[in-house]
């Protein structure tokens, strides 16, 4: 940076200060004129001696330009007597003569004596080669010497075939012959050096970093070597051939390119492909196992950046050359993988080991740009999707095949129910059922994703809910079948309906302590759809255990026909009841195959049925003798509340009962005195005033004027008091009542 200009004014300022300085003004002057003299002296001192290096610079620049030319005149001197020596000396032709038959001599000489030594030569190095390649991993002592000799020999020979071009072609058939041996030894050193590149790091890790060294440095002459009879072709195809033939290196030079340096790391590339490929063999059928021993992979990369990259040149970049080479093959083995189309688990395994190889290499300091392409093309997330489709597919085919073995058998019936260790009736899909759904659970599971947890619940979901469809269609064809054509149905529906509602409880119970299990298992994001999506395959299962009981209740109401069908005619009055609890004992004989929570359900929907069919029955039936009838209806209740017993206690069974106990009262009261049990009746049930108006006419002491009297005064009763249906649904709600039409026409 320039210093900045002081003016004049100011640099006296700085001397006058003050008043008093202006005593100091010749004190000032003097002291500035001794400042001004010293630096013009030296002024003149620095011009004088920058004149005088000047001037000794154009003298010395004249002075070389004459050598210049003097030189330039002695070397066309010398030019134009190389250019003619025989214009200078007499005898250059003889001497010229005498010096190339000398040369041709000694090396006529050379050639007989290493034609003669050559098979001695070749012996010991064929001896040396041998017992190197014995031991491959090994120190290699006489790796170099070997090198040596044979590489003299190889120019021996590249020099000798080339003199005898101009030879007849039986003496260059026999000096062919005779270097067979050597082109062998040849091939054979090649292939040990080759051995050795494949074997890099094996003979690093037994401790023999040196053999690589050595292998490296024959690499590296062998290079050069090419180089130059590459260079020499190169001129020898641009240079006219006069001028090509003054040089003995071009004329003699015959030499094969060897390309040690890229056959070197190509052998290394097959070594490493070689591992890979042993290691998938050996796990072939087993990928799990095979991506679960990888972790020789980093092992390896550890070991060859600690001790094989210090054998290499930098101008190999051996370290990257390596990655790469890992990441290559390692990428093409998993493409393997993907395509042998393994099981759904493997999927799961391979995207987690991805993940996990990044983390790896990440935590290795490999280069993102070594890890190119990126394994599977980057599109391991495809991975999941291709796991959810295998898991689709696999779960479809397998329920497929499991529902097409388990319907033929529901279906065809040709054996009982099996008894599982419970001691209750049970097939073998439930069971294998859950084997599958387990198996793919878990598989979902070891991947740590709720995601894919959570979907692949929904697929489960979605399989479960299929096969409860199947069943409740398969079940409803099979009862139409045992109603319509019951002659040409095999027995044993009941037992299989029983069997099949047992599975469905135990579906539920395995899906509940599958819930179980998944819920702590994953965030809330995802605890929330696994839960609604099992807990809708366990109503599913309740749906088709219902379907199963209800359809077994149909199958005894259906045998039941024959006497429900009398019931409240006239031959009712002689008694059928008896038959109604038989023909239900019968089928309940089987109760201890049922499962306790479905025998439950069993009895009240089995209770049901009987009431509604009973109450239907006489809210449709003719004239009623009255008492007889209501003495039967009472003897008919008392064996069925009997029968019952057997399964609930009695204090259970009462409030069932109630609604007939509660109809007999209004058959039993006087015309007077109805009024009083139908309001009883109606607090509970509702007015239910087309049932209560049928029964008042089947009344046979009733006339039709004490109906009409009857049913006047419970309607106005009703209108006035406002009673509505009561808010829970009776079993007054499934009484079906005929109407007048419809009861001329039955009779």
């Amino acid at each position: 940076m320039a210093a900045p200009q002081v003016s004049a004014a100011q640099a006296i300022g700085e001397y006058l200060q003050s008043p008093d300085d202006l005593l100091k003004i010749s004190a000032f002057r003097k002291k500035l004129e001794k400042e001004k003299a010293s630096i013009d002296a030296r002024l003149k001192s620095g011009v004088k001696e920058q004149l005088d290096a000047t001037r000794e610079g154009l003298t010395k620049l004249l002075g070389t330009r004459n050598n210049v030319q003097v030189i330039k005149e002695e070397m066309q001197t010398v030019d134009r007597m190389c250019s003619d020596p025989q214009n200078v000396v007499s005898t250059f032709d003889q001497i010229s003569r005498v010096s190339m038959v000398h040369r041709n001599f000694e090396q006529t000489e050379e050639m007989v004596n290493n034609l003669l030594e050559i098979n001695s030569k070749l012996d010991v190095l064929e001896e040396l080669l041998e017992a190197e390649s014995r031991t491959i991993i090994g120190p290699a002592p006489n790796l170099l010497p070997i090198h040596f000799h044979i590489n003299r020999l190889e120019a021996f020979r590249n020099q000798t075939m080339h003199q005898a071009k101009k030879a007849s072609a039986n003496s260059r058939h026999k000096l062919a012959r005779m270097f067979e041996r050597l082109n062998k030894l040849i091939e054979d050193f090649e292939a040990y050096i080759m051995e050795l590149a494949r074997n890099v790091l094996p003979l690093v890790r037994a401790g023999y970093p040196e053999v690589v060294v050595k292998l490296i440095k024959i690499a590296e002459l062998e290079a050069r070597e090419d180089e130059k009879a590459i260079a020499i072709r190169l001129v020898k195809k641009a240079a006219k051939m006069d001028a090509a033939s003054k040089f003995k290196s071009m004329q003699a030079n015959a030499r094969i390119i060897k390309h040690y340096r890229s056959k070197a790391t190509k052998a290394i590339s097959d070594s490493i492909k070689a591992n890979f490929d042993d290691a998938y063999t050996r796990h072939q059928h087993d990928p799990g196992a095979f991506l679960g021993g990888l972790s020789w992979i980093y092992q390896d990369l550890i070991r060859i950046e600690s001790d094989v990259v210090p054998c290499f040149p930098p101008s190999y970049e051996i370290h990257a050359f390596y990655i790469k080479e890992y990441h290559r093959t390692l990428n093409a083995t998993l493409q393997r993988i993907i395509e042998s189309e393994p099981d759904a688990s493997i999927m799961l395994d391979l995207h987690a080991w991805i993940k996990e190889y990044k983390k790896s290499m990440k935590e290795l300091n490999i280069a993102p740009e070594l890890l190119d392409p990126p394994l599977l093309g980057g599109e391991e997330q495809n991975l999941i999707e291709d796991y959810l489709n295998l898991i689709v597919k696999k779960l479809d085919e397998w329920s497929a095949n499991l529902m097409k073995t388990e319907i033929q058998e529901f279906t065809t019936r040709s054996d009982p129910p099996e008894v599982d260790s419970d001691g209750l009736y049970g097939t073998q899909g439930a069971v294998i059922l859950f084997q599958m759904v387990n198996q793919q659970i878990d598989a979902a599971t070891e991947s740590g994703q709720g995601a894919i947890l959570a979907r692949v619940v929904g697929e489960v979901n979605r399989v479960m809910r299929s096969i409860q469809d199947q069943w409740t269609k398969v079940v409803e064809a099979e009862l139409k079948k045992q109603t319509e054509k019951p002659e040409e149905v095999v027995g044993g529906l009941a037992e299989y309906c029983i069997a099949l509602a047992n599975d469905q409880i135990k579906s539920a119970d395995n899906t509940e302590a599958l819930l179980g299990r998944l819920e702590p298992l994953v965030s809330e994001k995802y605890r929330t759809p696994i839960s609604e999506k099992l807990n809708d395959a366990i109503d599913g299962n309740l749906d088709v255990a219902k379907k199963c009981i209800q359809t077994f209740i149909d199958i005894i109401l259906n045998d039941l026909k024959p006497a429900t069908k009398q019931l409240f005619q006239p031959t009712w009055y002689d008694g059928v009841m008896e038959q109604v609890v038989l023909t239900m004992r019968d089928y309940m004989a089987d109760q201890s195959y049922i499962n306790p929570s479905l025998l439950e359900l069993l009895v009240e929907y089995l209770l049901d049925a009987f009431l509604v069919t009973y109450l239907t029955a006489l809210a449709n039936c003719p004239k009623l003798r009255i008492p007889a009838a209501t003495e039967r209806i009472k003897e008919d209740i008392s064996t069925v509340f009997s029968f019952f017993s057997g399964f609930k206690p009695a204090k259970e069974l009462e409030p069932y009962f109630e609604v007939v106990d509660l109809i007999l009262a209004m058959l039993e009261a006087s015309k007077s005195m109805v009024f009083l049990s139908f309001w009883a009746f109606a607090k509970v049930h509702g007015p239910c005033i087309p049932f209560v108006e049928g029964l008042m006419k089947v009344r046979g002491d009733f006339d039709r004027s004490a109906v009409s009297e009857v049913m006047d005064s419970i309607k106005r009763k009703v209108k006035d008091e406002g009673l509505t249906d009561p808010p829970e649904p009776t079993i007054m709600k499934k009484i079906t009542v005929q109407s007048t039409l419809s009861r001329f026409l039955r009779t």
